[in-house]
C-alpha cells in the first residue's frame, strides 16, 4: 500500500492525471517546486536586490542625515564662537572710539582754553593800547586847557609850538613825579 492510498478510500483508486480531488493537488505542488528556482532567481531575486538596494540607500540617508546633523551643530556652535568673538571686537571698538572721543575732547578742551587765554591776551593788550590812547587824549584835552588858561592868565594868545611842547613837558615830568610819589595825587 501506498501513501495515497491510505489517503483515498479502497474503491476508487488513485489516478495522478485525474485533475480533480488529490490528483489536482498534487500536480499543483510539483508545479510549485519545480518553477520555484526560476521564480526564485526572476521574480524574488530582483525584489530582495531592490529591497536591499533600498535598504543601504535608507542607511546611507541616515548616516548622511547623521553627518549633516553633526555638521550642523559644528556649523553653529563655529558660528557661536564668531558671534561671541565679533561681539567682542565690537565692544572692543565701542571702547576705542569711546577713548579716542574722549581723547578729542580733551583735546578741543585745551584748544579752547588757550584760545581763550589768547583772546584774553588781546582783549588786555587791546585794552591797555585804549586805556594809553584815552590817557593821550586827555593829555592833549588838558594840554589844551592849560594853554587856554594860561592864555587867559596871561591874557595873551598861547597856542605856538613851543608853548604845547613846554606844557606836554611840564605834564610828563608831573607824572613821572606822581608815579614815583606812590601814585596817591598829592
Amino acid at each position: 500500500m501506498t501513501a495515497f492510498n491510505l489517503i483515498l478510500p479502497a474503491s476508487e483508486g488513485f489516478n495522478p492525471l485525474e485533475l480533480t480531488g488529490l490528483g489536482n493537488a498534487l500536480w499543483t505542488w510539483i508545479i510549485f517546486l519545480l518553477t520555484l528556482p526560476f521564480a526564485w532567481k526572476i521574480i524574488l531575486g530582483p525584489v530582495a536586490r531592490a529591497l536591499e538596494d533600498r535598504d543601504g540607500r535608507v542607511s546611507k540617508a541616515m548616516e548622511s542625515a547623521e553627518q549633516a546633523s553633526q555638521d550642523a551643530e559644528k556649523a553653529r556652535a563655529e558660528v557661536e564662537v564668531k558671534l561671541g568673538e565679533a561681539q567682542a571686537g565690537a565692544a572692543r571698538l565701542m571702547a576705542e572710539a569711546r577713548e579716542q572721543g574722549e581723547a578729542r575732547e580733551h583735546e578741543i578742551l585745551d584748544n579752547a582754553r588757550a584760545e581763550a587765554e589768547a583772546m584774553r591776551e588781546r582783549a588786555q593788550g587791546e585794552i591797555e593800547t585804549a586805556k594809553e590812547q584815552a590817557l593821550a587824549a586827555i593829555r592833549d584835552e588838558v594840554v589844551d586847557l592849560s594853554l587856554a588858561a594860561a592864555g587867559q592868565v596871561l591874557q595873551r594868545r598861547v597856542d605856538s609850538e613851543d608853548d604845547r611842547r613846554m606844557v606836554s613837558e611840564m605834564m610828563g615830568a608831573n607824572q613821572g613825579g606822581e608815579g614815583t610819589s606812590g601814585g596817591n595825587g598829592s
